[in-house]
């Protein structure tokens, strides 16, 4: 049987024992392990059909990798098939109706690249190698969603291969109930293999990170809070808790100190940036780093892959925040202030303006009320610091959940149970079942934060 699905597939299949296989199961989170059966990796759609009825037929657990940079490990399975879609990459841009279809295997930067060309960008998130799939699928946000939207606020159309191996697409006139699903609802529906978006004129931005102590990190967030509210849309800033990464490009006498940034994007025009962004530098303590400036945007989005790449521990703790109170603020610093590694941070992400334009039932994605998507995470790359890296996260978020709303951005959960993702999902939970069980019965496509069929 896998002889026969070998040799019906146009790209490759890669079996235990196979040279390739410890370098193809390898996740982006390398304190998740898993070894997978087999891993088919996709040149196609026919190859993705070819693998979804392999895998139903011989009754193997299934996992999809897209880019590849799902946090929990979600991308791969034990003893299982991975469809792995990392091979189909293609993009097209349509200048003149501003939009882009992408393949599944494409990451953000990928899309960035084709979509630059042209003078234009698809909303997405913060860094160039997460997979457009899943960032997609959870939602999406990024630089560009206070002026724009999230990812699925800007999807036109998905092409999807359900569990029965069927092609389907979905879009506002076709399968409109998938469509609502796909737009939030994680994987749990399908293989989508392309995705088509609405784009929008971004070129030159003015952006980067402007650093203080985090003794200031206080005055900086209430400052910041007050700020957002009136601040246009154009403009898109998120805190950020680090510490100064000990190494060029950064000045040395700040390496290894604990920061408090606002990291800017500001995709309006030019000539007015300096204007926007001034209130920032008027209001608070002279930085300690200032490191805003016009720049492609392409280049602000891949801005922090040098200090992120594919195969550190992480851990990861979310939450949807809608009021920033002075006592969360003091909590945000106080367990900062433990942070264990160098590459370990907080950022609150702002989920205002045009993606509160958008009612909470109009997609899966419920958090429509929500100011920001915090995140905590652990990292580094050393396996022994695994454990500290949890215990701090976890800590951190406790302390604070109690602040915060009571589901989080999908795409920055681990695996964390159903009432976690109930709680997510809100009053949208139900009619997710719902369709779960109309297009995936038998809960073929359950490694993902899954919704069970009702």
């Amino acid at each position: 049987m896998i002889d026969k699905l070998k040799a019906g597939l146009r790209g490759e299949l890669i079996q235990r024992g196979d040279p390739r296989y410890e370098e193809a199961r390898k996740l982006y989170n390398r304190m998740i392990d898993k070894r997978p059966l087999l891993i088919a990796r996709c040149a196609d759609v026919a190859d993705v059909i070819a693998a979804v009825r392999f895998a139903r037929e011989n009754e193997l657990l299934t996992a999809v990798r897209g880019g590849g940079h799902n946090g929990p490990g979600l991308g791969s399975c034990n003893d299982g098939l991975v469809i792995d879609l990392s091979p189909m990459k293609g993009v097209r841009v349509d200048p003149e109706n501003r939009t882009v279809r992408a393949e599944a295997g494409c990451t953000q930067g990928d899309v960035d690249h084709a979509a630059h060309a042209f003078g234009l960008a698809v909303p997405a998130g913060i860094v160039s190698t997460t997979g457009i799939a899943g960032l997609t699928l959870g939602g999406g946000h990024g630089y560009l969603s206070r002026k724009y939207g999230l990812t699925i606020d800007n999807l036109l159309e998905a092409d999807v291969v359900l569990a029965d191996g069927r092609l389907v697409t979905a879009s506002a006139t076709q399968n409109e109930d998938l469509f609502w699903a796909l737009r939030g609802g994680g994987g749990n529906f399908g293989v989508v293999t392309s995705f088509l978006y609405k784009a929008h004129p971004v070129s030159m931005v003015y952006g980067g990170p402007i650093f203080w102590e985090l003794k200031d990190a206080p005055r900086v967030m209430k400052w910041y809070r007050q700020f957002l509210p009136q601040a246009p849309l154009e403009l898109s800033p998120f805190v950020h808790l680090g510490t100064m990464p000990s190494g060029e490009p950064f000045p040395k006498d700040i390496w290894g100190k604990k920061t408090c940034a606002v990291v800017v994007c500001y995709t309006g025009p030019l000539d007015q940036a300096e204007a926007a962004v001034k209130p920032i530098r008027q209001a608070l303590p002279p930085p300690v780093l200032d490191w805003a400036g016009p720049l492609p945007f392409p280049a602000l989005q891949s801005l922090f892959d040098p200090l992120l790449p594919k195969g550190l521990q992480w851990y990861w703790k979310a939450d949807f925040v809608k009021e920033l109170p002075d006592r969360a603020i003091e909590l945000h610093v106080e367990h900062f202030g433990k942070v264990p590694t160098e590459l370990s941070i907080a950022h609150l992400y702002p989920i205002d303006g045009a993606v509160h334009k958008v009612g909470r039932h109009e997609t899966a994605w419920n958090c429509r009320d929500a100011t920001w998507s915090m995140v905590i995470c652990g990292i580094d790359p050393d396996p022994a610091n695994a454990p500290a890296l949890k215990a701090w996260a976890k800590a951190y978020w406790d302390a604070l959940h109690p602040h915060n709303l009571k589901g989080a951005y999908l795409n920055f959960m681990m695996e964390e149970g159903e009432d976690r993702i109930r709680a997510t999902y809100g009053d949208n939970y139900d009619r997710l079942a719902a369709i779960k069980k109309k297009y995936d019965p038998a809960n073929f496509f359950r490694v993902n934060q899954n919704i069970k069929p009702a």
